[in-house]
């Protein structure tokens, strides 16, 4: 354990839009912001090839690309960018404690979590390929059905969030093919009717994934199992939809901070206020509904700001 604390006025934990927006405004507002970036610098984004809807980039930009430039326009201000991660919290008195790798020790008058959420996906080593490689694979319907435009794709999942993504992908590709593990939905009855009456979603119970195809550069298919049979078939598909749901990264915080059933921050509604004050959250640590880069910028400069009144407010 490290002997010395050290002690500043506003600590940001995680470093995705969210962290770097409210980095922008609370350098700003002579916050004298420390970031500490996380285990994955850039979150979710830098996983991400092409970013097309973020305004003012008309062209696109790359997930690591924005990433970087928002790092940067953080550090122009004077934000203090730290690699390491946070492994402990106290937040029972004024004074907000976090320890950065079980080693350093930080004492922060304000704490604005920006540690994101992790997309689950199935583990299958050739589905992990063709995400890293950029080449098929996406937890996003919203941010990536853009490219599969009038092609075929596969989707897996059977709750809520796969149906809304299966019927936001309907209205962009030729056919859908939804793989649904069980003999039916976890979905809501309107919106697996949803996606049941919209005519090009093959919906497939009982079948699972088996390997995601590919050529070595792109997904070209996917050859699923049916769970009843043991039969294996392929399906012609260019792109695989992963909507198993999203981990948000708040386990560290689950003493001390008010979350949902799913482990999401709740935040007090139209702030970025938790219940402990002085505490402070945004982006996909509590947001299960957006999950945008730009709704996580958003409450980013809301927690910043937030934060801000609450400094002023001690004074």
């Amino acid at each position: 354990m490290s002997d010395t604390v050290e002690k500043v006025k506003c600590l940001i934990i995680g470093s995705g839009p969210a962290g770097y927006t409210a980095a922008i405004y609370a350098s700003r507002a002579n916050m004298f912001p420390v970031l500490y970036q996380g285990t994955q610098p850039g979150g979710q984004l830098t996983t991400t090839n092409e970013v097309e809807n973020w305004p003012g980039n008309p062209e696109g930009i790359t997930g690591p690309e924005m990433m970087v430039g928002l790092q940067v326009q953080a550090q122009r201000f004077g934000t203090d960018v730290r690699d390491g991660w946070v492994t402990k919290v106290d937040f029972s008195g004024d004074i907000h404690k976090v320890w950065i790798q079980d080693d350093k020790e930080i004492h922060a008058e304000t704490v604005i979590i920006s540690t994101g959420a992790t997309a689950k996906y199935l583990g299958l080593p050739s589905e992990q390929k063709y995400l890293n490689l950029g080449g098929g694979v996406s937890a996003c319907a919203v941010c990536d059905g853009f490219f599969y435009r009038n092609q075929e794709v596969v989707i897996v999942g059977a709750g809520d969030s796969a149906c809304e993504e299966a019927h936001y992908l309907s209205k962009l590709c030729t056919k859908v093919t939804m793989l649904v593990r069980s003999e039916q939905f976890r979905a809501s009855k309107i919106m697996e009717a949803r996606v049941r009456n919209t005519p090009n979603i093959e919906i497939l119970l009982n079948t699972e994934t088996d390997e995601v195809l590919g050529d070595g550069q792109v997904v070209t298919g996917v050859r699923a199992k049916n769970r009843v049979s043991g039969e294996l078939f392929q399906i012609p598909a260019t792109g695989f939809f992963v909507a198993i749901g999203h981990k948000p990264n708040t386990d560290i915080f689950a003493d001390y901070l008010d979350l949902d059933e799913t482990g999401y921050i709740k935040n007090v509604p139209g702030t970025a206020k938790t219940n402990v004050a002085g505490v402070f959250v945004g982006g996909d640590a509590a947001d299960h509904v957006y999950r945008q880069a730009i709704t996580a910028a958003g409450t980013g400069c809301m927690a910043a700001l937030d934060a801000e009144r609450y400094l002023a407010s001690k004074e």
